[in-house]
C-alpha cells in the first residue's frame, strides 16, 4: 500500500478518491499549479492515462508535507461533490467544519485572510453540494467530548494522588492542606461596590480565599486573569496540579477543560507557535479531528481555564510589537500575553503562578492578585496530622514544632514544613522530646538531616552527591533548571532518581518533538545541593566561595525582566557554615575538619563585612535569614549593632517567616530601633513575631494593605512591645472594624506617643467612636482628623515617664506629680463631614472630659444651628487654647447666636468670624489657677503683663467680626449681645457694609459696650464725614485715644493707650510716630487724629478743626495728602489759634505749596503757642505746640525747601518778629553765594539765640570770606564751623549777649594764594577771634607762612592749630621756621607729625628781649642758615611757655636746634616730648638743654621709644628739677639703676602733683624703694602706677605711704596684680585719704574682702570708681551699692567682668552727678535688671550705660523703655550681646520716639532676625545693629 493509502486507512479510500479526480482534472491541474508553482506539469506527463497522472499529482502533493496535503484534502471536500461517506473520513483526519485550514494545519505557511490562495473558496463561494451543517456540529460535539474526557483522563493521571514507590522516600503519601489565600487590594478587576454585592470575595477584608473563590465572579466582560503570587516553597506548582487534580475528579465544574503549562518547560520550545499547537502539540493531542476540538474551545471558551506556573522562570522577553492577526505564530508568552489581553481565545480564564517581583509588562493592569502566605499555626497542625499516620507521632511532632518557635516559623513555608516532617518522622523513634528539634534548627540542618535520612545508616556515598551539586551549581548559574539525560551522568541520575531528589517527565522541545527531561524536586532543593558543592568541592577555594556569599535585592528592578535562581544559595551557604555542621561537611570533602572550618569562616567573614554595610531592606531581610542560618551569636549581635536606628523597608513583600528572622537578630540589639514597613506587603500573621521585640520604638505600617485578619494579629502582638513610641498605618484601607480595634491597645502600650491612622476608611460613627477614645483615655493629648489624616498623640504617664528617665525630683515631688498629671486634650476634627447631630453627640462626650487645648471643627456642615451649640458649650468644656468653626456655613443671621460666647464664658480672649473667608475662631486663655502656673513657667514675652499696670485686670477679649456683610440696620442686635459682656478689649467691624450712617450710629452705641482698647471700622466705604462722627468719641468716651483714618486704603481704627503686644498680636511691627508715648504707666497720654491719604480741602479742613475743637487735650494731629494748595495751608493754619489743646500738627508725604516757609516764618506771631517748626522738603511738616505755661525756645527747621536769594530779605523780616528764637535751620536750600552774603548782611536783625545751619547751599570760599568779614559786626556769634568738602557743613553758634571770645573752624576751603592776604586782613579785624583751626586749607608751607606773616592784632591771644597733610612730611625743623615767621610773640607750640597737626598761640603785640637773646647766641655754634633760623626762633619764642613734641621723629639737627633753643628759653613751663623717635645724640642734646630750663613746672617723656641706657641719659635731665609739679615717664623702663635715678629725683621734688609710671615695669621690690621716695611728695594729687606687677607686697608697701599724702585726689593701680590680702590693705589705708577723688582698682583679683573694705568708708569727695574684673561677687558689688548710694560727686562707676547674678545694684537716693555707669558682663538677668533700671531713673546726670554681654531679655528691655524718656541727658546704652528679641527692640524704640535724647542704643549680635533689626533701624535710626560702632551722632532735634 502506498503512504497515501496508509494514512488515509483504506486502499478502497484511495481509489475512490483517484476516481473523483479523475472526472475534473483540470480542476487537479489547476490545484496542484496553485500548490506546487515550481512542479513540472510538461509533456511527459500528458502521456500517461488520466488514472495514473492522478495519481502521479496526488503523490507530488503528499510528499511537500502534511500542511500542503491537509490544505488540498479540504478544497477537495470544499469545492467538489464528495460523497458523504467518502468526506467523513476526509474532513474528520484534515477537515474543519467552517472549511477553512486551522492555524494547526497552515503552520508557518498560513496566510491571513487578504492573502488566502486564490484558488480557495470560502463556504459561501462552494460549489456544488457539501455536508449538512447539523451533522458537522453534531460531529464536532462528539470529538470535542471525546477530547474532554481524554483530558481529564490524562490530568489524573499526571496529578492524582500517588502511591511512591519502593526506593523513593521523599515521597510521602498525603492529603494536601492548602495555604493561606488572600486577594490583593492593589488589583480591582472589578468595582468594589459590585464585588460586594455579587459575593466577590475581595469584598471581605481579609478573609481566606478557597480554590473555588479564585474564580468568582459574575462580570461579563474583560480578561478573566488571576495571578498567584508567592515566594519560593509556597506550594504555587502544587495548588496548580491540585487545581487540574480537582478538575479531573469533577469539582471544578464551572470549566470544561483545564490547561496547565510550566514556563520551565516553556522555556524549552524555541520556535514560534500558534495557540492549537500550543494546547494539543505540546500539552495534549486530540485522537482526531484538531481543527473540531479547537472550534469548540473557542465556542466555550468561558469555560476553559489555562494555567501558567512559573511565570517568573520565562527566560524570552515578551513581544512589544503586536502582529495585525493575534492568530499569528508567536513565543510562548506573547501567547499568554495575548491569552490574558483577550485577543486569543477571548472569555477563558489565564491564571499565572509567580515569584514576587517585577511581572512581565504583558500582564493586563486589570488583573487580580492573589498571595499566597503559606501556612498558619492550624494550617501546620492540619499538614502534622496529616503526614504522620498514627496519633502518638502526630502529638510528639506537634510537641517538638511547639516547644521550638523558630522551628515553628521554618513551617510557615510548605516545602520547608514538609521538610521538617520527613526530618521528625525519623528523628523522634528513641529520642526524648526536644531533643529532635534541637537537631533541626535553621532550614539548612533540616534538609541536611532530610539527606542522612535517605539511608536508614545516615552514611550517604560523597561521589555521587558532589557529582549532584556539581550539576546543580552549573544548571543555576546558566538559568536551567531541566536537565537531559546528556547532561548528567548516568550513575548521578540513577542516584537522583532512587532517591526521589530527581524527578523526571516528557517535555516537548517543539512541534512534534518530545524528550524526557529531569529537574531537582524543588528549586531549593537543587540550590542546596549547589551549596554543597561550594563547600565540599576541593576546586572551590575560600576567595571563590566568598563570591558567592551575596544579597538579592528583591525590590522592583525594571532593568530586570525576571528573578534569579539563586535566592537561597548564600542562605545555604550560610547554614553550612554552622559549627554543626562541620562533621557532615568534613565526611562528605573527606577532608579534615580544619580544612572545612578555614571555608566556614570565610563564609563568616563575608557576612560580617555585609553587615557592616547600608543595606536596603530587602538585603537587610536575606542578610538576617543568613546570620540566622550560622548559629553564632557574636555574628548576629555584630549585625544587630551594626543597623541604623532607622530601619527602613519599602515596597517590596514581607512573609511571616521574613519578620521572624529580623526580630531574630534584633533580639541580640540593645539600643531601640525603628522599623518603616512603607508600601510592604505583609503577611497577616506577620505582626505576630513582633510580640516580645522589646528593641523595637518605632513601628511604621504606612501602605502595607494589611488586613482585618493581620490587623487582629497586631492587636494581639503589640502590648508585648512596651518600648513602642510610635505606630502609623498610613494608607492600609483600613476599615472601621479594624480601626476600632487598633485604637484597643492605646493603653497597653506606656510609651506610645503617635498613633497614625491617616487615608483609611473610617465612618463619621467611627470617628466620633475615637473622639470618645480620645476623650476617655488618659494618655491622649491629641486627636487630629483632617480629611484622610487621622493621628493620635499621646503622653506617657507621668510615673512611666519617672520610671524610665529616673528623675528623683518628680518622684519626691508630690506637687510636681500632681502638677504634672493634669492633662489637657486637643481635638482637631477637620472636613469630617459633621453635621448638627454629631456635634449634640461630641458637645456631650466632651462635657465628662478633661480640659481641652484646643477644638478644631473646620472645615464641616455645622451650619448656624451647630455653630451656635458649640458656643453656647465652650463656657463647660474648659478650652484653654482655641474653639475653630471655620467653613461651617455660618451666615450672617447665626451670627448673633455665636457672640453670646462672648457674655458668658470668662476665658475668651478672641473671637474672630469673616464670612467671606468662611473664619470661626474663638481664642480663649487659661482660667485663673491655671494661669497662675502657666506664668510662673512661662517666658517673656508671655509673662510681660505684669509690666503693664495699666492694662485692665479684667479680661480684655478681642472681637473680630470682618467681612461679615454688616450693615447698619444689624449694629444693634449686634451689640446688644456685646453689651452683656464685662469688659470688651478689641472691636474688629472691618470689611463690612457700614458706611457713615452706620458708624455715626455706632457712635452713639459706643458707650454700651464699656471702655474698648480699639475698634477697628476699616472698610466700611467710609467718608471724611464719617470719621468726624467718630471725632465726637474723644469728648464723650475716655478710652479713645487715637482716630486714624486712611482713605486711599479705607483704614478707620479708633484705639486706646498704644500696647506693644496689642499691636504684634498681627504678627508685624507697627510705625513709630514721632509723638508716640510708651504704654507703661499711669503717665498722661495724648490724643492723637491722623487722617491720611485724603483730599484736604479747605472747607474740609474747616470741617474737619471743627470738628476737633470740642476734643480734650493735648491733642495731635497728623494729615496727610498728595498736595496741599495755598489756600487750604492757609486755612488751617488760621484754624491753628481755635485748637489751644492742639500739640503736635504733622503734614507728612504731602506737596507743600512754595510759599511754605513764609507763611509757617509768620507762624510765630499768628499762634504764640508754636514752638518749633520743622518743614522738609515742602513735603514733611511738623509742629509743635506749647501751652503758655510750658513755653520754651522756639526753633524752626525749613530744610531743602528750594529758598533762593530773593526769600532772604522777607524771610528775615518775618523771622526777626519771634523774640525767643533758639534755632534756625536753612540747610540744604538753593542760597549759593549771594544768598549767603545776603543772609549774613541780614542776620543782625534775626534774633537767634542758638544755632543757624546753613549747610549744602552750594556756597564756596566766596561765602567762607564774607563770613569772616562779617564777624565784627555779629558780636552774638561765638562759633562759626565751615567745611566745604563733602560733608558741606555751615554751623553759626550764637549766645544770648556778646561773646568775648569766638572760634572759628574752616576744613577742606582749599584757598589759593590769592585768597590768603583777603583771609588775613579779615582776621586782623576780628579782635575777639580767640581760636582759629584751618584743616586742609592750605596747599603747602607758603600760604601758612604768608598769613602768619600778615595777620597782625593791637593786642590779644590767637591760638592757631592747622591741620593738614604736609605737616606729618615737613619735619620739626621746618615747621619751627615756619614759626619763625609769626609776627607776633609765640608763647605755645605744638607738633604732632602722625595727627598731622601744628598748634601755636600768638600772643600780640610783639615785644623783643635782646638781652636774652644776646645771652643765648653766645652759646650757639651753629652753621649760617641754623644761625639764623635759631636767632630768628629766640627772637619769635622769648616768651614760649609751652613746648608739645608728639609722634615726631626727631633728627639730630632738630635736636640740636632744639638744645639752643631751650637755652633761650627762660620762661618755657611744660615740655613734652611722647611717642617718638630720638637717637642717641639727639637725646644727649635734648638733656643737656634741658638740664637749663630750672623753671619746668611739667615734665611729659611718656610712650618713647627708649632702651634703658637712653631712659637713663633722658632722666638726667630731672636734676635740679625742684619746681616740677606734673611728671610723666609711661612706658619707659624704670627697672633697677633706672629707676634708682628717679628716686633720688623725686627725693627733691617737693611740689610734685601727678606722677604717671604706668606700665614701667616696676616690680614690689622696685614699688618699695618708690614708696620710701614719696614720702618726700606731700602735695600729690594724682598716681599713675597702672600695669606694672607690684603685688600685694608693693601694695602694703603704698597702702604705709599713701595715709602720708593728704593731698592725693587720684590713683590708679589697675593690673598689678594685687590679690585680697594687698587689696583689704590697700582699702584700709584708701579710707583715710579723705581727698580721693579717682580711685581705680581694676583688674586685680581683689575680691569681696576689698569691696567691704572700701564700703566702710568711701572717700566723701569721691568722683570715678573702678574695679572692672575685680573678682567681686554680688555680696560685694552690694555693699559697694549701698556705700555708693547718695554718694554726691560720684560721675563714673565701673563695675565690668564682675558676678552681679542675682546681686541688685539699686540706689534708693541716686547719684546726682553719675555720668557713665559700666556693667559689662556681669551676668544680669531680667530680674537683675529690674531694680536697676529703677535706680537709674534716681540717676539725672546719666549719659552712658554700658550693659553689653549680660543676660537681659525683653523684660529688661521694658524696664528700660519705662525710664528712657525720664532721662533727659543719657546719650548711649550699649546692650550687646544679651537675648533681647525684636519686641524687646521695638518697646526701645518706643521709648526713643519720646523725645529721649540718646543717641545710639548698640543692640548687635542679639537674637533679632536681620530683616527684622533693619525695619526697626529704618523706622528708629538711633537703634543701631552693626558690629562695629559707627553710629552717627544724631541729637534729636529739639534737645
Amino acid at each position: 500500500m502506498d503512504p497515501i493509502s496508509l494514512q488515509l486507512g483504506t486502499k478502497n479510500l484511495h481509489g475512490c478518491l483517484v476516481r473523483l479526480l479523475s472526472r475534473d482534472p483540470e480542476w487537479l491541474s489547476a490545484k496542484v499549479k496553485l500548490f506546487l508553482p515550481n512542479a513540472d506539469l510538461g509533456s511527459r506527463n500528458q502521456a500517461l492515462d488520466p488514472t495514473q497522472r492522478v495519481i502521479l499529482q496526488l503523490q507530488k502533493l503528499h510528499t511537500q508535507g502534511p500542511t500542503t496535503w491537509k490544505s488540498f484534502i479540504h478544497c477537495v471536500c470544499m469545492e467538489l461533490d464528495v460523497p458523504l461517506d467518502m468526506e467523513v473520513p476526509l474532513m474528520s483526519t484534515w477537515g474543519h467544519e467552517d472549511g477553512f485550514p486551522s492555524l494547526l494545519e497552515i503552520g508557518e505557511e498560513s496566510q491571513s485572510d487578504s492573502q488566502l490562495h486564490p484558488g480557495l473558496k470560502r463556504p459561501h463561494q462552494s460549489c456544488g453540494s457539501s455536508p449538512r451543517p447539523k451533522q458537522l456540529r453534531k460531529q464536532q460535539r462528539e470529538l470535542a467530548k471525546r477530547y474532554l474526557q481524554l483530558l481529564r483522563t490524562s490530568a489524573r493521571q499526571r496529578y492524582g494522588d500517588r502511591t511512591p514507590g519502593p526506593g523513593q522516600p521523599l515521597a510521602f503519601h498525603q492529603a494536601y492542606v492548602p495555604p493561606i489565600l488572600q486577594w490583593s487590594r492593589a488589583s480591582a478587576p472589578f468595582h468594589t461596590q459590585e464585588g460586594a454585592t455579587t459575593g466577590d470575595p475581595k469584598a471581605e477584608d481579609g478573609a481566606n480565599v478557597n480554590i473555588q473563590d479564585l474564580f468568582s465572579t459574575k462580570a461579563s466582560k474583560g480578561p478573566r486573569v488571576r495571578v498567584l503570587l508567592g515566594k519560593a516553597g509556597m506550594g504555587k506548582t502544587t495548588l496548580a496540579h491540585r487545581l487540574c487534580q480537582k478538575w479531573a475528579d469533577g469539582q471544578l465544574d464551572r470549566f470544561q477543560a483545564v490547561f496547565l503549562f510550566e514556563f520551565r518547560q516553556l522555556n524549552l520550545i524555541t520556535g514560534s507557535l500558534t495557540l492549537p499547537q500550543l494546547l494539543f502539540d505540546v500539552y495534549l493531542r486530540p485522537e482526531a479531528s484538531p481543527e473540531a476540538v479547537f472550534q469548540h474551545l473557542k465556542e466555550n471558551a468561558e469555560g476553559i481555564l489555562l494555567i501558567f506556573d512559573g511565570l517568573d522562570e520565562i527566560l524570552q522577553p515578551c513581544s512589544d510589537k503586536e502582529t495585525a492577526d493575534p492568530e499569528d505564530p508567536a513565543s510562548a508568552l506573547t501567547l499568554f500575553s495575548r491569552l490574558c489581553h483577550g485577543t486569543l481565545l477571548p472569555g477563558c480564564w489565564v491564571m499565572a503562578t509567580s515569584r514576587p517581583g517585577k511581572l512581565p509588562a504583558c500582564l493586563p493592569t486589570e488583573a487580580a492578585t492573589v498571595h499566597m502566605w503559606g501556612f498558619d499555626g492550624p494550617r501546620v497542625e492540619e499538614y502534622v496530622n496529616h503526614f504522620f499516620s498514627d496519633q502518638l507521632s502526630q502529638e510528639a511532632a506537634l510537641a517538638e514544632l511547639r516547644t521550638d518557635r523558630h522551628l515553628w516559623s521554618l513551617c510557615a513555608v510548605p516545602a520547608l514544613c514538609r521538610v521538617v516532617c520527613l526530618c521528625l518522622h525519623h528523628l523522634l523513634p528513641g529520642r526524648s522530646p526536644g531533643q529532635s528539634a534541637a537537631l533541626l534548627p535553621t532550614m539548612t540542618q533540616n534538609y541536611m538531616q532530610m539527606l542522612l535520612t535517605l539511608n536508614p545508616r545516615g552514611v550517604l556515598p560523597a561521589e555521587p552527591l558532589l557529582s549532584l551539586g556539581e550539576v546543580a551549581l552549573s544548571s543555576l548559574e546558566s538559568g536551567k533548571v531541566i536537565f537531559s539525560a546528556g547532561d548528567i551522568p548516568a550513575s548521578t541520575l540513577a542516584f537522583g532518581a532512587d532517591l526521589g531528589l530527581l524527578t523526571s517527565f516528557c517535555v516537548c522541545t517543539g512541534s512534534g518533538h518530545q524528550d524526557t527531561g529531569y529537574a531537582f524536586s524543588h528549586l531549593s532543593l537543587q540550590e542546596f545541593f549547589a551549596a554543597l558543592h561550594l563547600m565540599a568541592s576541593p576546586q572551590v577555594d575560600r576567595e571563590a566561595l566568598s563570591q558567592h556569599v551575596t544579597l538579592h535585592s528583591r525590590w522592583v528592578q525594571r532593568t530586570k525582566a525576571r528573578l534569579g535562581l539563586l535566592d537561597h544559595l548564600p542562605t545555604f551557604l550560610a547554614g553550612l557554615a554552622s559549627h554543626a555542621c562541620r562533621s557532615f561537611l568534613s565526611l562528605l570533602a573527606q577532608r579534615e575538619e580544619e580544612w572545612v572550618t578555614a571555608k566556614q569562616a570565610a563564609i563568616l567573614q563575608a557576612l560580617r563585612k555585609l553587615a557592616t554595610r547600608r543595606l536596603t531592606g530587602p538585603k537587610v531581610v536575606e542578610l538576617c535569614y543568613c546570620v540566622g542560618e550560622t548559629q553564632e551569636p557574636e555574628l548576629a549581635s555584630f549585625m544587630a549593632h551594626s543597623l541604623p536606628q532607622q530601619l527602613p523597608f519599602h515596597n517590596f513583600l514581607l512573609t511571616y517567616a521574613d519578620l521572624a528572622s529580623l526580630t531574630n537578630i534584633l533580639g541580640h540589639r540593645d539600643g531601640p530601633i525603628h522599623l518603616d514597613f512603607e508600601g510592604c506587603l505583609l503577611e497577616p500573621r506577620c505582626p505576630e513575631t513582633l510580640a516580645g521585640c522589646g528593641q523595637v520604638e518605632n513601628l511604621r505600617l504606612a501602605g502595607s494593605k494589611i488586613t482585618a485578619r493581620g490587623i487582629n494579629h497586631l492587636v494581639q502582638a503589640l502590648p508585648f512591645c512596651p518600648q513602642l513610641e510610635e505606630v502609623s498605618f498610613q494608607d492600609n484601607q483600613l476599615k472601621d472594624r479594624e480601626v476600632l480595634n487598633i485604637v484597643k491597645i492605646l493603653s497597653c502600650l506606656p510609651r506610645l506617643q503617635k498613633l497614625d491612622l491617616s487615608r483609611n476608611n473610617v465612618s463619621v460613627s467611627t470617628l466620633l467612636s475615637l473622639t470618645k477614645v480620645a476623650v476617655t483615655c488618659p494618655t491622649i493629648r491629641m486627636l487630629q482628623v483632617r480629611e484622610m489624616d487621622l493621628i493620635f498623640l499621646l503622653s506617657p504617664p507621668t510615673e512611666t515617664a519617672a520610671e524610665l528617665q529616673g528623675d528623683p525630683d518628680l518622684q519626691g515631688n508630690a506637687n510636681q506629680r500632681k502638677e504634672a498629671q493634669r492633662r489637657s486634650l486637643a481635638l482637631r476634627l477637620q472636613k469630617c463631614q459633621l453635621g448638627v447631630d454629631d456635634v449634640e453627640v461630641l458637645i456631650a462626650q466632651l462635657r465628662e472630659g478633661p480640659q481641652l487645648d484646643e477644638v478644631d471643627l473646620s472645615g464641616n456642615q455645622l451650619k448656624d444651628e451647630g455653630c451656635r451649640l458649640m458656643a453656647e458649650a465652650a463656657p463647660q468644656l474648659h478650652i484653654t487654647k482655641k474653639l475653630d468653626l471655620s467653613d461651617n456655613g455660618l451666615s450672617v443671621a447665626g451670627v448673633p447666636g455665636v457672640l453670646s460666647v462672648v457674655s458668658t464664658c470668662q476665658t475668651l480672649t478672641e473671637l474672630h468670624i469673616s464670612l467671606l473667608h468662611k473664619t470661626v475662631v474663638f481664642t480663649f486663655a487659661p482660667e485663673l489657677e491655671e494661669q497662675e502656673g502657666i506664668q510662673k513657667r512661662a517666658t517673656f514675652p508671655d509673662s510681660l503683663t505684669f509690666q503693664m499696670p495699666s492694662e485692665p485686670s479684667l479680661r480684655s477679649p478681642r472681637i473680630r467680626l470682618t467681612h461679615c456683610a454688616l450693615q447698619a440696620q444689624h449694629l444693634e442686635l449686634l451689640c446688644k449681645e456685646l453689651g452683656g459682656s464685662c469688659c470688651l478689649g478689641h472691636l474688629d467691624l472691618s470689611g463690612n457694609a457700614l458706611g457713615d450712617e452706620g458708624v455715626a450710629l455706632l457712635a452713639q452705641l459706643l458707650p454700651g459696650l464699656g471702655s474698648l482698647q480699639s475698634l477697628n471700622l476699616s472698610e466700611n466705604g467710609l467718608s471724611l464725614e464719617g470719621v468726624c462722627s467718630l471725632t465726637q468719641c474723644f469728648s464723650t468716651l475716655q478710652w479713645p485715644l487715637h482716630l486714624e483714618f486712611s482713605s486711599a486704603r479705607q483704614h478707620v481704627i479708633l484705639r486706646g493707650d498704644k500696647r506693644g503686644r496689642d499691636l504684634l498680636a498681627a504678627g508685624s511691627l507697627p510705625e513709630f510716630q514721632a509723638g508716640a508715648r510708651l504704654g507703661f504707666g499711669q503717665r498722661h497720654v495724648p490724643r492723637s487724629f491722623c487722617l491720611k491719604e485724603c483730599q484736604l480741602e479747605p472747607q474740609s479742613l474747616s470741617h474737619l478743626c471743627k470738628s476737633l475743637e470740642k476734643c480734650p487735650g493735648p491733642l495731635e494731629v497728623q494729615l496727610s495728602c498728595e498736595v496741599l494748595s495755598d489756600q487750604s495751608l492757609e486755612t488751617l493754619l488760621h484754624q491753628l489759634p481755635q485748637l489751644p489743646q492742639l500739640s503736635l500738627l504733622q503734614l507728612s508725604q504731602t506737596q507743600l505749596p512754595p510759599r511754605s516757609p513764609l507763611l509757617l516764618a509768620d507762624l510765630f506771631s499768628l499762634c504764640p503757642q508754636v514752638q518749633k517748626v520743622d518743614l522738609r522738603s515742602l513735603r514733611h511738616l511738623t509742629l509743635h505746640l506749647r501751652s503758655s505755661e510750658e513755653q520754651e525756645d522756639r526753633c524752626c527747621w525749613f530744610t531743602d525747601c528750594g529758598l533762593r536769594q530773593e526769600h532772604v530779605e522777607p524771610l528775615c523780616w518775618l523771622l526777626s518778629k519771634c523774640e525767643d528764637l533758639n534755632q534756625l535751620d536753612l540747610s540744604a536750600n538753593l542760597l549759593g553765594d549771594d544768598g549767603l552774603r545776603c543772609l549774613l548782611e541780614c542776620l543782625p536783625q534775626v534774633p537767634v539765640s542758638g544755632s543757624l545751619d546753613l549747610s549744602h547751599n552750594s556756597v564756596s570760599q566766596e561765602s567762607v570770606l564774607c563770613l569772616v568779614e562779617a564777624l565784627p559786626s555779629c558780636p552774638r556769634v561765638r562759633e562759626a564751623s565751615v567745611n566745604l568738602g563733602s560733608k558741606q557743613s555751615f554751623w553759626i553758634h550764637f549766645s544770648r549777649q556778646e561773646e568775648a571770645g569766638k572760634t572759628l573752624r574752616l576744613s577742606e576751603c582749599h584757598f589759593t594764594p590769592e585768597h590768603v592776604p583777603r583771609l588775613a586782613a579779615s582776621l586782623s579785624r576780628a579782635l575777639q577771634l580767640t581760636e582759629l583751626t584751618l584743616t586742609w586749607c592750605f596747599p603747602g608751607l607758603e600760604q601758612l607762612t604768608v598769613l602768619l606773616g600778615l595777620l597782625t592784632w593791637p593786642t590779644g591771644v590767637l591760638t592757631l592749630r592747622v591741620e593738614e597733610p604736609w605737616v606729618g612730611r615737613a619735619g620739626v625743623l621746618t615747621l619751627l621756621e615756619v614759626c619763625a615767621q609769626a609776627s607776633g610773640n609765640i608763647t605755645e607750640i605744638s607738633i604732632s607729625e602722625t595727627q598731622q597737626q601744628l598748634c601755636i598761640q600768638l600772643e600780640f603785640p610783639h615785644q623783643e628781649n635782646p638781652e636774652a637773646v644776646a645771652l643765648r647766641l653766645a652759646h650757639c655754634d651753629l652753621g649760617t642758615h641754623q644761625n639764623l633760623l635759631a636767632r630768628q626762633l629766640m627772637e619769635t619764642c622769648a616768651r614760649l611757655r609751652q613746648l608739645s613734641l608728639s609722634q615726631v621723629n626727631l633728627c639730630d639737627a632738630s635736636s640740636l636746634l632744639l638744645q639752643s633753643l631751650l637755652l633761650s628759653l627762660s620762661e618755657l613751663k611744660n615740655f613734652r616730648l611722647t611717642s617718638s623717635c630720638v637717637s642717641s645724640k639727639g637725646l644727649a642734646h635734648l638733656t643737656s638743654g634741658l638740664s637749663h630750663c630750672h623753671l619746668l613746672e611739667e615734665l611729659d617723656l611718656s610712650n618713647n621709644q627708649l632702651g634703658d641706657e637712653g631712659t637713663k641719659v633722658l632722666l638726667g635731665a630731672l636734676e635740679g628739677k625742684c619746681r616740677l609739679k606734673r611728671l610723666d615717664l609711661s612706658h619707659l623702663p624704670l627697672g633697677g639703676s633706672t629707676l634708682a635715678v628717679l628716686t633720688q629725683g623725686l627725693g627733691h621734688m617737693t611740689l610734685l602733683q601727678s606722677l604717671r609710671l604706668s606700665r614701667s615695669n616696676i616690680d614690689d621690690i622696685g614699688c618699695c624703694h618708690l614708696s620710701k621716695a614719696l614720702r618726700a611728695a606731700t602735695s600729690l594729687e594724682e598716681l599713675g602706677l597702672s600695669h606694672n606687677q607690684i603685688g600685694d607686697t608693693g601694695a602694703q608697701d603704698l597702702a604705709a605711704v599713701l595715709p602720708g599724702l593728704p593731698e592725693l585726689r587720684k590713683i590708679n593701680l589697675s593690673a598689678n596684680g594685687i590679690g585680697p590680702a594687698g587689696g583689704a590693705r590697700l582699702a584700709e589705708s584708701l579710707t583715710l585719704c579723705r581727698h580721693l577723688e579717682e580711685l581705680m582698682l581694676g583688674c586685680n583679683a581683689l575680691g569681696d574682702c576689698t569691696a567691704l573694705g572700701l564700703a566702710k568708708g568711701l572717700p566723701q569727695h569721691l568722683r570715678v570708681l573702678h574695679l572692672p574684673s575685680s573678682h567681686l561677687s554680688p555680696e560685694g558689688v552690694l555693699s559697694l551699692g549701698q556705700a555708693l548710694d547718695g554718694c554726691p560727686h560720684v560721675e563714673e562707676i565701673n563695675l565690668a567682668e564682675n558676678n552681679l547674678a542675682r546681686g541688685v545694684l539699686c540706689f534708693h537716693q541716686g547719684l546726682p552727678l553719675l555720668r557713665q555707669l559700666d556693667l559689662v558682663s556681669c551676668e544680669i538677668d531680667n530680674q537683675t535688671a529690674k531694680p536697676l533700671a529703677a535706680s537709674f531713673v534716681l540717676c539725672p546726670a546719666l549719659e552712658e550705660i554700658t550693659l553689653s554681654w549680660n543676660l537681659l531679655g525683653d523684660e529688661a528691655a521694658a524696664e528700660l523703655a519705662w525710664v528712657l524718656p525720664q532721662m533727659g541727658r543719657l546719650k548711649r546704652v550699649d546692650l550687646e550681646k544679651n537675648r533681647i528679641t525684636a519686641y524687646g527692640a521695638w518697646l526701645l524704640a518706643e521709648g526713643l520716639a519720646q523725645g529721649s535724647g540718646i543717641q545710639v542704643i548698640r543692640l548687635w549680635n542679639n537674637p533679632i532676625p536681620s530683616d527684622m533689626a533693619q525695619h526697626l533701624q529704618n523706622q528708629e535710626p538711633r537703634l543701631d545693629f552693626a558690629f562695629f560702632d559707627n553710629q552717627p551722632q544724631v541729637i534729636p532735634r529739639g534737645t
